[in-house]
């Protein structure tokens, strides 16, 4: 019969090999360290080198200053005396709820175009073409668009309308806008 082995005596080479590769890896990393002496030396060129030399500070522009001398006008970022209007007040414009709507109302008026003219003199007539194609001939203060708008001039390039639009109060306030002829 054979003798029985002993793990012990297996591992034991084993454990010397590892300890043999730690120890020969201290060496090494500690030989990398001797070789500072070069490093010394290219930090001392790179201090020695002249540097480029710094441009001047730009000049400071000076402004001149204005003098705002419209203290007793009106503060522009507030709202008008048109605007500020009580919501129960009657004075100003309103739009009729009252009257029937035209075609042209239920469209915006910047989606609205001009596409001519027909007629001479106060019976001139303004050819309309809505969003859709169709081509509606309208007259001096008939209504278009969405803010209730009325046009009050009709001439051979442009129409004017004027618009009603809540000034945020509860009021209403008239605004001008034109369509030109052609325009989009």
């Amino acid at each position: 019969m054979s003798k029985p082995i002993a793990i012990s005596s297996l591992l034991q080479p084993r454990a010397y090999a590892v300890r043999a590769l730690l120890v020969l890896s201290a060496v090494v990393m500690l030989g990398g360290c001797s070789g500072q002496a070069d490093l010394h030396d290219w930090v001392a060129q790179e201090k020695a080198k002249k540097g480029v030399p710094i441009q001047p500070l730009p000049v400071i522009k000076t402004f001149e200053t204005f003098q705002y001398n419209d203290q007793g006008r009106r503060d522009p970022f507030s709202p008008s005396t048109a605007e500020l209007q009580p919501s129960g007040s009657n004075a100003g414009p309103r739009p009729d709820e009252n009257r029937a709507k035209q075609p042209l109302e239920m469209f915006a008026l910047d989606s609205l175009r001009m596409v001519g003219t027909v007629g001479a003199g106060a019976s001139t007539e303004v050819l309309i073409k809505d969003p859709g194609g169709v081509i509606h001939r309208v007259h001096r203060n008939e209504f278009m668009g969405q803010n209730y708008g009325r046009v009050t001039a009709i001439s051979d390039d442009h129409i004017d309308v004027a618009e009603l639009v809540s000034n945020g109060n509860g009021g209403w306030m008239e605004r001008s806008a034109s369509i030109a002829l052609g325009e989009k």
